[in-house]
């Protein structure tokens, strides 16, 4: 464990383009709906390309030691037997002798995962700990309606913007909410009972916390209150007796609940605009309890200049910059309305040694610029397509770097959950040009020249392997 304090250094969020407004549902299944929207991950997005999104976000904004140890929380994986941690890794930039390690299952995994991070922390080790969730109920339930997805990534070590001060649990074997291998939604017992065993749960966890933080309720400056069963949550919340200012947004009506990920956006929201010398209680309500007390430290207004510079937005940036998608589209992404597909022939395996020999160019996005001319080639290669000097090559990192539309296709044939196919020639800052898929785009609303910035998706599945890959995407908050 490192000398002085530790905690959270830099954060990252990232919350899909899409929102689907719960009218939507109400409308077209004659049911209660409820008010505001929920985010929606579109066709190409797992829990695996959300924690990318939302680790590059906290890295951007990261100077100095970069992560050594990476924990990934999800009680979705898109592998099972293989570590999802891993692909993150790669398409993060991180160094090879960095651990990359899953911590799957259920929601309450993400706790353990910044616990665990925390705990690696080490003079100049810092870690990584990502919470992703992608929230899927039975077409007119309360998960469908309620949920959401997104992810969080946290960077744990010295110095931090806010400390970690004290953690304390709660545990029992009860049954609230539960999944078997292979079901696509999960099962939920009466809320009454799980109410009842959540509260004293609650209430321990809460009161060790505190008492080994040396601090009173009243004395707690930001209260974040998070957890997958409603009714407790909103119980507990009102058990705690906290003035409305300081208790942290909800978010849950504008962006929906994001399971595994939840707390930790809140935790980012308050983050965002919190001061120097405030303390944060984070008390998790998932198969048990967890109370965390963060402060947060001088080095706070920096960390907040860092993303402003970098150019992340807020959270609350973030959830009022969605778009909307319809119902129908939203459940043939999810797989819940099987519609029939263009016939055109389905992808193939994308094989272990190709993907091997690729890994720089499919991970990171990797480019090669000739030490002798200074011409950026994209794929990487061995010669250089200008002066012909054969390996004189550097690598670059691309993923980071935006770019423009050089020109644009659309393709109305092409296999895809969300037709049209758009194809898209895109000329990158400081050099390299790239024929690549635009996501997330509009075909009615792209013009040459706009501002887009690489995504990493999933590009396929065939044969049980995912084939991840970056595609470009609308730079948020750019204009033309």
């Amino acid at each position: 464990m490192a000398e002085g304090p530790t905690g959270i250094v830099s954060w990252g969020t990232y919350l899909p383009a899409w929102r689907l407004p719960r009218a939507a549902i109400g409308s077209a299944l004659g049911v209660v709906s409820g008010r505001g929207t929920r985010t929606v991950a579109s066709h190409d997005e797992d829990t695996t390309t959300m924690a990318v999104e939302a680790g590059r976000q906290a890295l951007a904004a990261l100077a100095g030691e970069a992560p050594r140890d990476l924990l990934f929380a999800t009680p979705d994986p898109a592998y099972l037997d293989k570590t999802n941690a891993s692909v993150v890794h790669s398409a993060l930039g991180l160094d090879p002798g960095a651990g990359a390690y899953d911590v799957a299952g259920s929601a309450r995994s993400a706790v353990a995962a910044v616990r665990g991070a925390h705990g690696l922390v080490a003079p100049g080790h810092r870690t990584l700990a990502i919470a992703s969730d992608l929230r899927t109920g039975l077409p007119g339930s309360a998960d469908e309606r309620d949920g959401g997805d997104g992810a969080v990534a946290l960077v744990l070590g010295s110095d931090p913007a806010a400390a970690l001060v004290a953690h304390a649990a709660a545990s029992t074997e009860f049954l609230d909410r539960w999944r078997t291998p292979g079901e696509a939604a999960s099962r939920l017992w009466e809320e009454r009972f799980g109410e009842e065993v959540y509260l004293p749960l609650a209430r321990r966890a809460l009161d060790d916390a505190l008492a080994a933080a040396d601090l009173k309720l009243d004395g707690v400056d930001h209260v974040v209150v998070a957890g997958l069963h409603a009714r407790a949550t909103r119980q507990a919340t009102r058990a705690l007796g906290v003035d409305a200012d300081r208790l942290a947004p909800d978010l849950v009506t504008s962006a929906g609940n994001l399971g595994a990920a939840h707390p930790w956006l809140q935790l980012a929201d308050v983050l965002d605009r919190a001061a120097p010398g405030q303390t944060i209680l984070v008390l998790v309500l998932a198969d048990g309890a967890d109370a965390m007390v963060f402060a947060t430290t001088g080095h706070l207004a920096g960390a907040q200049a860092a993303r402003a510079e970098a150019g992340i937005p807020t959270v609350a940036g973030q959830v009022a910059a969605g778009r909307e998608v319809d119902y129908v589209r939203m459940l043939t992404w999810r797989g819940q309305l099987r519609r029939e597909p263009p016939r055109r022939p389905d992808p193939e395996r994308p094989g272990a040694p190709a993907t091997w020999r690729s890994r720089g160019w499919r991970g990171g996005f990797e480019a090669s610029r000739c030490q002798v001319c200074g011409f950026r080639h994209l794929p990487p290669t061995r010669v250089c397509l200008r002066c012909r000097a054969v390996d004189q090559m550097a690598p670059e990192r691309l993923a980071d770097v935006p770019g423009r539309i050089a020109t644009f296709t659309v393709d109305r044939l092409a296999y895809s959950l969300s037709p049209p196919v758009v194809g898209a020639v895109v000329d990158f800052d400081g050099g390299g040009r790239y024929r690549c898929e635009l996501t997330d785009a509009d075909p009615d609303e792209l013009a040459i020249g706009q501002r887009v910035e690489m995504a990493f998706r999933r590009v396929s599945t065939a044969q049980g392997v995912h084939n991840y890959f970056w595609k470009a995407a609308p730079a948020r908050g750019s204009e033309t």
